[in-house]
């Protein structure tokens, strides 16, 4: 039975007001009632039980990851002590799982990605994970494309390798970074390239073989907390080594340096709710297009999403705005600048605000 390793450790700042280096996006219900991570454990539970279930976070969230996940077993919350990017995260969980079984597959996937018509993800994953466990290769999970999206980096298909559960494999040309429009709609129009998910299916030790191969530094460091598992010196070996890890992503550290690597096009419904405008379209909207959580009036108003806790809104006249209130923070921005909400985060830090994150 594979492993699935939800990696919750993103710090969500274009989710602010709402999201808060306290609460992250993945620990919100943005959409429905249940939370993102409760959402993804939902997912993958399913498919391959909570023992086999994992969940990689830092310090900070791990009352809050019991408290959302009561039945997931403690030993199964992986602490990162240290924020250092998804290479580091996932080697840890590497490590950890190593010790169980060095050969059975292991599935990463984000806590806060929305995925539609979930027995189809699940058909796709038992794929992922057959191909992973004959060819002993990395596989990933490309969505195929109906936009131009500048927000998303992508995956160039080549060959078809196979059909494992009747979904094709194809052999990865290269993986590339987020493009502009003009480039965007070239890929859109080619055929051949799939958006990168995010979503990660190898063999345990594989992806240790990979860390060792191409990032040598991560792998002397891993290796040094390796030798502390299961004992009594283990958090502070943790401590001590995993701040000095470099700070790497998975995609940029191993997947563009390996050899082989296949991708599988899903066919599903996939969101990376990457910010406020990924929200409006899983929400109930009015006749004009807005979507308005909050007591009061909207009035004269289209394309627009209003969330307050506590405070009734009253918005008249305007287009394409988010509102978030929160019980300290007020933030009103217009749709096509949801992005770079990152950026207030930022300018409130550099301005002695800290409180507010």
């Amino acid at each position: 039975m594979p492993y699935a390793v939800i990696m919750a450790g993103g710090r969500g700042e274009r989710f602010w007001p709402r999201s808060r280096m306290s609460r992250p996006k993945q620990f919100l219900n943005l959409i429905g009632d249940k939370t993102m991570l409760q959402l993804t454990v939902e997912r993958v539970e399913k498919l391959v039980g909570i023992d086999n279930t994992y969940i990689v976070a830092g310090s900070d969230f791990k009352s809050i990851i019991s408290e959302q996940v009561p039945h997931l077993p403690g030993e199964n919350i992986i602490i990162e002590p240290f924020g250092r990017d998804t290479a580091a995260a996932i080697g840890l969980a590497a490590l950890t799982l190593e010790q169980k079984n060095p050969r059975e597959v292991m599935i990463v996937l984000p806590a806060d990605h929305f995925i539609g018509n979930i027995p189809r993800f699940h058909e796709v994953l038992r794929s992922a994970a057959a191909a992973a466990g004959k060819n002993n290769c990395i596989v990933t999970l490309g969505i195929t494309p109906h936009s131009p999206e500048t927000g998303y980096g992508y995956i160039q298909r080549g060959d078809l390798l196979d059909h494992y559960g009747g979904t094709p494999v194809f052999r990865v040309i290269r993986f590339l970074e987020k493009p502009d429009y003009k480039r965007a709609l070239e890929f859109l129009n080619s055929g051949d390239y799939l958006w990168n998910s995010g979503m990660f299916i190898w063999r345990t030790d594989l992806i240790l073989k990979m860390i060792e191969k191409h990032a040598p530094l991560l792998d002397k460091g891993l290796k040094e907390i390796g030798q502390y598992l299961g004992s009594g010196q283990y958090d502070d070996m943790l401590e001590k080594v995993y701040n000095g890890l470099p700070k790497i992503s998975v995609d940029y550290g191993i997947l563009e340096k390996a050899d082989s690597v296949l991708v599988l096009p899903c066919d599903f419904a996939w969101d990376d709710i990457g910010c406020w405008t990924a929200i409006g379209s899983y929400s109930d909207k009015d006749e004009n297009g807005n979507v308005f959580m909050s007591e009061g009036v909207i009035m004269d108003t289209a394309g627009t999403y209003v969330f307050s806790r506590d405070k009734p809104v009253a918005v008249l006249g305007v287009a394409d705005l988010i509102v978030v209130n929160e019980s300290d923070s007020l933030m009103i921005c217009h749709k096509s600048r949801a992005q770079e909400i990152k950026n207030v985060v930022r300018t409130l830090k550099d301005k002695g605000l800290e409180h507010l994150l």
